[in-house]
């Protein structure tokens, strides 16, 4: 056995949260097809490899649930807190969930980016979580707003990587038993 940095990420050390990937939401976004796809992938390989996975959904009454696409296949019992606040961490459930939860770093993916992520990035870190941020399954309308945020998120304190980055370190070997399928996610491309 050796040292692994503390730096990177485990699939026991962390949580997959993804923020409004809805309905109405989704289409609005540059490149929203390829986030959707990246979410996807992450959340096959968190559900592979046992990290879990929560879900925000802004104002669904008015923006519709999160994408089919993405909902078909997160595993039952899913938590999902719905908002009106752009933080996530202003949902009074939400806040009483991660205080509880193990996992020191949260891996967010989400729309948009320079709003409901960056909000709920800062205030998560404000509660001592370690904060990264899936450059690949984030968006927003326009670039430069995405552009910005990452800039501003970097600096206080985020890290940034991508769907396979994340993927992989979570996997730690090629001798886990996942890693085949794990290998097999990364291969895969958008049509």
């Amino acid at each position: 056995m050796y040292n692994r940095s503390c730096s990177l990420v485990n699939s026991q050390n962390s949580m997959l949260l993804l923020i409004d990937i809805q309905e109405r939401l989704v289409p609005s976004v540059y490149c929203g097809d390829m986030l959707v796809f990246n979410v996807q992938r992450l959340i096959t390989a968190a559900n592979t490899l046992g990290t879990s996975v929560v879900v925000s959904e802004q104002y669904p009454e008015k923006l519709g649930p999160t994408v089919s696409g993405v909902s078909q296949i997160l595993i039952t019992g899913t938590k999902i807190f719905t908002k009106k606040s752009f933080s996530v961490c202003a949902v009074p459930e939400f806040s009483t969930y991660i205080e509880g939860e193990p996992a020191t770093k949260i891996i967010i993916c989400g729309i948009e980016l320079h709003v409901c992520v960056l909000q709920s990035a800062f205030d998560l870190m404000l509660l001592g979580k370690e904060v990264v941020i899936i450059t690949d399954a984030c968006a927003c309308r326009f670039r430069n707003d995405y552009e910005m945020a990452l800039r501003r998120l970097e600096s206080a304190g985020a890290t940034l990587t991508t769907t396979e980055t994340i993927m992989f370190e979570w996997c730690e070997s090629a001798a886990h038993t996942a890693f085949r399928t794990i290998s097999k996610l990364a291969k895969e491309r958008l049509n």
